[in-house]
């Protein structure tokens, strides 16, 4: 015999708590009902939920105070708040609190239906997730930090601002918050909010209609329709224009988009987690970025430690890129000297950079052994940055421009996330000179 899931309905309206049993019995789930917070805390005392379901104005007291109650006492149980329709604040307040989710009044059927079906996924996602990753590798206090924050961000729907230096490894986290998540069999959309030319970024974000501009030939479907039932990664969100960030904030707050050249808004179900390398705060502070929006995707911020904070990781992701880099074939390895030597580079391009520094290493050392003779450093102590003027540092003219050249297209690739066409226009160059220049400088 199949045991039934049960929810928790808190609500002193009784239409409202009628309405609530009505749509869950029929998804199958056994239901209980509290007019108060004293009668909730009964409940719960009693037996253990799958759900739970509170209004935010209660005779004895508020949401806010329940889902605080759950999550001190009642964990693994999901509440989501449900508040008066506009309170922004109210449903942000319930977010940082620990609701996983939140609905407005009047209640949208298919919302709370949805929003059901996403909470009670939870238990099948924790059963399946294994604890850690071994793609986010590293035993240092900072990174147990952040996969412990991961897990716990996963069980919630709240939207995430991961904050992060280039290269330190911020779609991952997103991913892993997505895949350990409710919405982990759903779909994962990442976005370059930097790549993407600036009048056609309200097609590509919410769709098209055939004939709403020119060129438009066909129907087209946005990032949003294409995200809907999982999660949308905006990266490098800091570089929205202006106009596009008014669009997104009222995406967000409707839950529903309009294509171009649409006359019917769609209601749309995601998940929104945003990174970005710059300080968003200081973007808001410089007048770049809407104050409005940015309280919308900063309701929790996750930040990713860059490489120098946690250089006891160095040798176990050294050994792991390694070990990718010659599947298949003899083991490479690093000599004490050169693992020394890493551990005590800065690593301006965290992650990344440590990625690219082995990989070039391993081409060109010789045998199985990396000598720490065979790493190549854009930005160590003593390097020749800013030492230009110094002849008797240099050998060669030509490999010494050569050198500074792969930095700064190093630097201008690591901080597009290799978008080559925006590392060339940040450069001042056309394309094609790029291509040729990588090509060149072996960095294709």
């Amino acid at each position: 015999m199949t045991v039934r899931q049960k929810a928790l309905i808190i609500d002193d309206e009784p239409d409202i708590r009628e309405l609530l049993e009505i749509t869950l019995g029929r998804m199958k789930l056994d239901t209980r009902s509290a007019r108060n917070v004293k009668e909730a805390r009964e409940w719960l005392a009693r037996e253990s939920y799958d759900l739970c379901l509170t209004d935010m104005r209660l005779p004895d007291g508020t949401g806010l105070d329940l889902v605080q109650y759950i999550q001190q006492h009642h964990a693994q149980t999901p509440v989501a708040m449900i508040t008066a329709y506009g309170s922004v604040e109210t449903a942000i307040a319930a977010l940082k609190a620990g609701a996983f989710d939140y609905l407005t009044k009047p209640v949208d059927l298919e919302r709370l239906r949805e929003l059901v079906s996403s909470a009670l996924r939870l238990k099948t996602v924790r059963a399946e997730t294994a604890p850690g990753d071994s793609r986010l590798l590293g035993e240092s206090p900072p990174m147990k930090a952040l996969r412990k924050q991961i897990t716990k961000l996963a069980r919630s729907q709240a939207p995430v601002y991961i904050s992060g230096e280039s290269g330190s490894g911020k779609e991952l986290v997103a991913r892993l918050i997505h895949e350990q998540g409710s919405r982990g069999d759903r779909p994962f959309i990442p976005v370059n909010c930097g790549a993407i030319p600036s009048e056609l970024m309200e097609s590509e974000f919410f769709g098209h209609r055939k004939g709403s501009f020119t060129g438009a030939i066909d129907d087209k479907q946005g990032l949003f329709q294409a995200a809907h039932g999982g999660t949308l990664f905006l990266d490098e969100v800091a570089d929205l224009p202006l106009p596009m960030q008014v669009k997104l904030l009222r995406a967000i707050q409707e839950k529903a988009i309009r294509a171009v050249g649409g006359h019917q808004e769609s209601l749309v179900d995601v998940r929104i987690l945003c990174a970005t390398h710059k300080d968003l705060a200081a973007e808001v502070e410089a007048g770049r970025f809407r104050q409005d929006l940015y309280y919308r995707l900063n309701v929790i911020e996750l930040r990713v430690p860059p490489l120098r904070e946690r250089r006891e990781d160095i040798g176990m992701l050294a050994d792991a890129v390694l070990a990718r880099l010659t599947e298949g074939g003899p083991a490479a390895r690093l000599s004490p000297e050169a693992l020394e030597k890493l551990r005590s580079y800065r690593f301006p391009g965290n992650v990344r950079e440590l990625e690219n520094m082995l990989e070039r290493a391993y081409t060109l050392c010789d045998g199985d052994e990396i000598a720490a003779s065979d790493l190549r450093f854009s930005d160590a102590p003593g390097s020749d940055r800013g030492e230009t003027g110094d002849l008797s540092k240099i050998d060669n003219l030509e490999d010494h421009l050569e050198d500074i050249e792969r930095k700064l297209i190093m630097q201008a690739l690591e901080e597009t996330r290799w978008n080559r066409t925006a590392a060339a226009q940040r450069l001042g160059l056309s394309f094609r000179s790029m291509r040729y220049r990588l090509k060149k400088l072996g960095l294709d």
